[in-house]
């Protein structure tokens, strides 16, 4: 298996926007109405937005590939493109998928590698990440790589206020 991570640009915004929704879907349609979900789905991944998204400096996205083949991707922010202010130490992930085929195949950790050096490279003590409560196989992965919950916010799937926990990790 040859694995890489590579940097998302504006010329791969619709490979972004199929593996954005494919993933979404997979991990959060059972547990939402499909109503929510299409109303979320139009608004976080549509075009134009992912467009703005894609071109604010201060935020980046990364694909991640098996054998040629898009298995991922990620997406941090820092400073003012943080979707909360957290401060200038800190460093967001705000998305990090994996497809549902290439699951399980260590893909998040080597995700979270690419945060680490960027975390680094951008001079941040701190990572943090909201995580939906009810999801718990993410929970678990992220305590796994030292990440511990500090607060909570709301995030809305369509007109259902849900509570995504936030997880920090101290950098070394």
């Amino acid at each position: 298996m040859i694995k890489r991570i590579e940097k998302c640009y504006l010329k791969d915004i619709e490979l972004l926007q199929k593996v954005s929704i494919e993933t979404f879907n997979d991990t959060f349609k059972d547990q939402n109405t499909a109503e929510n979900m299409e109303a979320y789905l139009l608004k976080a991944y549509n075009l134009k937005k992912l467009e703005e998204e894609l071109k604010i400096t201060s935020s980046e996205f990364y694909f991640i590939y098996v054998n040629d083949n898009i298995a991922g991707y990620l997406k941090v922010n820092v400073d003012d493109a943080q979707s909360e202010q957290m401060g200038s130490e800190y460093f967001e992930v705000e998305r990090i998928y994996i497809r549902k085929d290439y699951q399980n195949k260590g893909l998040g950790k080597d995700l979270f590698e690419k945060v680490l050096s960027l975390a680094i490279v951008h001079g941040k003590k701190r990572i943090w990440l909201g995580v939906w409560e009810e999801n718990k196989k993410a929970i678990k992965f992220y305590e796994k790589l030292g990440f511990t919950q500090t607060g909570a916010h709301s995030f809305y799937m369509g007109d259902d206020e849900q509570t995504d926990l936030i997880m920090t990790k101290v950098l070394n």
